[in-house]
């Protein structure tokens, strides 16, 4: 058997993961709306044989613009620009369940993967931010197992459109006249509690069978979509121990959905703060800290707990108790709160564990350092690898390519070549048949 191989988005964060990152010398203030700097990020997260990008999104403006850069361009409309300059490395972007339509959503992913040669992914996710729902005409955000339910009737659909045409559908014959083979065309014909869907989808199969399917939910329903669904999963985790029990109740509950408990790639978060000393990535860090205003922090704490800022003192504990809001990011709640309650932390120390609102666990040091990290993880079970948020972009990411990358090669833990074409064969995917393949033939509608 070949040796388990690690993998490694980035999480292409604009200027990077630290609120402050833009305010860094060497970062430009325009990145966030810049596509030359994502396609920059991109290439050199292809040459540290990176397994994909990830863009996350937000269709709303939900965060303290005014001290720091924000998620802003759509992100398939960034990733096909990426994909005309890239090669190898995997295209995921993030697009809501909630304010979306199946047909639309299955179109764009599949073109996306015409365009790359098979390289996209879909990260399905279902936005409960109040401020979202409102772009949409809607007073606030649906409940919190309503969106879930609704994600996963989505899901269905999208996939079914995927496979609505199966891969030898196109035929092109200019000898016999014979485009497409309608007999291998297939309507979905989707009638349920959120959508009527005919089909087929108008595009010919994706060259890699299916985009994959990514999902980044924390709470119960959303482990439990990501069961039945997804084929890689963005976790936060801040230790091996909830790494380890994250893998473990997402593979049981994947076998209870008729899934083999290995066929989802786990990628815990994982911001870096890189140094050729302890001491300098230190300093480092202390730099990013003190750029970040307190008063954004403050409001992105409150804003994660759903709570009035005016309750959090800087010295003392968080508020106890705190009740689970009905509509939070129930991931990013209890991911914070637990780090609070195990370190017993104030208001001050969570912030600064939390790298001033980043949320996902942050590790300071040398490669070697990282490096030694990521193996733990890796070993442990508690990672298939990392969805990395360098501190700063694209400095940081530079870095970890020519200093930790090295180090995770020459310990046979990463690939020093691309091995394959497509996403699924970065992740270790198979590639799924059509669902309509074996039944009898359907007419396509015209």
């Amino acid at each position: 058997m070949p040796q388990r191989q690690l993998h490694l988005n980035v999480n292409l964060l604009h200027s990077g993961v630290y609120p402050s990152a833009w305010r860094l010398p060497d970062s430009d203030p325009r990145a966030f709306f810049d596509l030359g700097h994502y396609v920059r990020v991109a290439q050199i997260a292809e040459r540290g044989k990176f397994d994909a990008i990830f863009l996350a999104d937000s269709p709303a403006v939900n965060d303290r613009i005014d001290y720091r850069s924000f998620t802003s361009l759509e992100p398939t409309i960034i990733l096909a620009t990426v994909a005309a300059a890239t090669r190898h490395v995997g295209l995921i972007g993030t697009v809501s369940t909630t304010y979306n339509e199946p047909y639309n959503i299955a179109r764009r992913f599949v073109t996306l993967d015409h365009a790359s040669g098979g390289r996209s992914g879909w990260n399905a996710v279902t936005t409960a931010d109040a401020a979202s729902s409102r772009n949409f005409g809607l007073t606030g955000a649906l409940e919190h197992k309503a969106r879930y339910e609704r994600a996963k009737e989505f899901t269905d659909v999208v996939h079914a459109l995927f496979d609505s045409w199966e891969d030898d559908a196109f035929v092109g014959d200019k000898a016999s006249a014979r485009f497409v083979d309608v007999s291998k065309v297939h309507p979905i014909a989707h009638r349920g509690p959120h959508y009527s869907v005919a089909g087929p989808l108008n595009v010919p199969r994706s060259p890699q069978g299916r985009p994959v399917t990514v999902q980044a939910g924390g709470s119960s329903d959303g482990r439990d979509f990501a069961a039945a669904y997804a084929e890689a999963v963005f976790t936060l985790a801040q230790s091996i121990e909830e790494g380890v029990a994250y893998a473990r109740d997402l593979r049981t509950r994947a076998a209870a959905y008729g899934r083999p408990g290995d066929s989802i790639v786990t990628l815990p978060g994982l911001a870096t703060v890189i140094g050729s000393t302890e001491a300098e990535a230190k300093r480092r860090q202390d730099e990013l800290w003190e750029l970040v205003p307190i008063e954004y922090s403050l409001a992105r704490l409150a804003g994660t707990l759903q709570i009035d800022p005016a309750l959090l003192e800087l010295d003392k504990p968080l508020p106890d108790p705190l009740p689970l809001p009905v509509n939070a990011n129930h991931t990013m709640f209890q991911g914070t709160v637990n780090l609070a309650r195990r370190g017993n932390l104030t208001v001050r120390q969570l912030i600064r564990a939390l790298g001033g609102g980043v949320g996902h666990r942050i590790i300071v040091g040398t490669p070697e350092q990282i490096a030694d990290d990521i193996e733990a993880w890796f070993k442990a079970g508690a990672a298939d690898g990392f969805n990395l948020m360098p501190d700063v972009l694209p400095t940081g990411l530079e870095t970890f390519v020519d200093s930790v990358v090295p180090i995770l090669q020459k310990r046979g833990l990463f690939r020093t070549e691309y091995t394959g074409t497509t996403l699924r064969e970065h992740f270790g995917l198979p590639r799924p048949a059509s669902r309509f393949a074996k039944r009898a033939p359907a007419v396509a509608s015209a």
